[in-house]
């Protein structure tokens, strides 16, 4: 039986960023994503976009499958990144997020990943949040980390990213754990 739609709230992100659902004014965000070598390889963004990925985006919330999220900075209202979960069973989500190029480096994924984590242990009362790094993104895993996120091991040959096996690290967040 497929899950009731899941609602996209509105969120406070810190001081600088609000986390919302998708529209169709976030195509130049998807449009940056496409571009960049890494982003069409580890997510569902396509490398010649189109307003198809957002349509995706709708269709997950509607299915019930995960609640996904534009990152958008308050001062100017341009969409900077996503956030996102994916529901799993046992009041566990897996979160994942991406940054588009031109807004790396300034606190963006963490203040996404933090807004999220939080709503998913108040509103939604989950148990446990999980997220995947690859062991050389550093970027990221620091984000991870910073966010209360631990890692739990190495998952060998876990993930194809561009047609090769990877190996992930597994973090995970729980209610009773501190940001980093």
């Amino acid at each position: 039986m497929p899950e009731p739609p899941f609602d996209v709230p509105r969120l406070p992100a810190g001081d600088a960023f609000v986390l919302r659902p998708w529209t169709l004014a976030d195509l130049p965000l998807v449009e940056e994503a496409s571009a960049d070598p890494y982003i069409p390889l580890i997510t569902t963004v396509p490398a010649a976009y189109s307003h198809a990925a957002v349509e995706r985006q709708w269709d997950r919330a509607t299915r019930g499958t995960g609640w996904p999220f534009v990152v958008e900075r308050v001062t100017d209202g341009r969409a900077v990144g996503t956030v996102g979960l994916w529901s799993a069973p046992h009041g566990r989500a897996s979160a994942g997020y991406w940054i588009a190029p031109s807004a790396r480096g300034g606190g963006v994924a963490l203040a996404g990943l933090r807004a999220v984590t939080g709503w998913a242990f108040a509103a939604l009362g989950l148990a446990r949040v999980e997220l995947y790094v690859e062991p050389w993104n550093t970027a990221s895993r620091r984000t991870a980390e910073s966010a209360g996120f631990r890692v739990e091991g190495l998952l060998r040959s876990w993930q194809e990213v561009g047609g090769v096996r990877r190996d992930m690290l597994m973090y995970a967040r729980l209610p009773a754990d501190s940001e980093g």
